[in-house]
């Protein structure tokens, strides 16, 4: 069922892509348009706020990427570099002005708008909402959670010294989604695809040619 609850979403792109190559995989070209370009569009049909996570250094080129973008983006940058996602999450949510944020990783271009709605829903009166893959894998960086408190769950685990998100999600009050609970909710199985390699990048432009 719709729900009137706003939603953020949060991009993060802050690591240094070791697996893509040289180059920054955030801003790779993809049919013409480069890949966070791609993300923060699909984000922007069911967000009213976006904020992108990412490296001092990566700003300019990032800006260039989302230039003319139809949504209002906001840069919330890394105070210490390379502490992983877990980090540039609380970074990207502490930025965040909406109740819910739908957080997804900068290499996703074929998020589906739908999975973010369905993770709202199911994210009311608690603290997220995370699907559960078939494989035991929980999709982490494609999920939605209460933006306050996981931005201090995230802290909290990092004081820890413990990186993993899955220590943040331990710490709230968050809804597993079963994968096969999103068919009937009519979700795009390309979904969690990411694009780590330039192999990949190549696979995702000829389907999106």
């Amino acid at each position: 069922m719709p729900t009137n609850q706003t939603l953020a979403g949060v991009v993060i792109a802050g690591g240094y892509s070791t697996r893509f190559g040289d180059a920054d995989k955030a801003v790779a070209d993809v049919v013409g348009t480069p890949m966070i370009r791609r993300v923060v569009d699909r984000l922007a049909a069911v967000t009213d706020e976006i904020v992108v996570n990412c490296r001092e250094d990566q700003l300019e080129a990032i800006d260039a990427a989302l230039a003319g973008c139809d949504a209002s983006v906001r840069f919330a940058t890394d105070p210490v570099e390379d502490r992983g996602p877990l980090a540039g999450i609380r970074v990207g949510l502490e930025a965040a002005t909406r109740e819910y944020a739908a957080v997804v990783a900068c290499d996703m271009p074929f998020v589906d708008p739908t999975l973010l709605e369905f993770l709202l829903e199911r994210a009311q009166e608690s603290d997220g909402a995370v699907v559960r893959l078939e494989d035991g894998w929980y999709q982490t960086t494609q999920a939605v959670y209460r933006t306050d408190a996981m931005a201090r769950a995230c802290a909290a685990a990092l004081e820890g010294d413990d990186g993993r998100i899955l220590a943040a999600i331990d710490r709230i009050d968050c809804v597993t989604v079963a994968e096969s609970d999103l068919e009937a909710a009519g979700v795009d199985d390309a979904t969690f695809e990411s694009v780590d390699t330039q192999a990949e990048l190549e696979d995702a432009a000829d389907r999106l040619e």
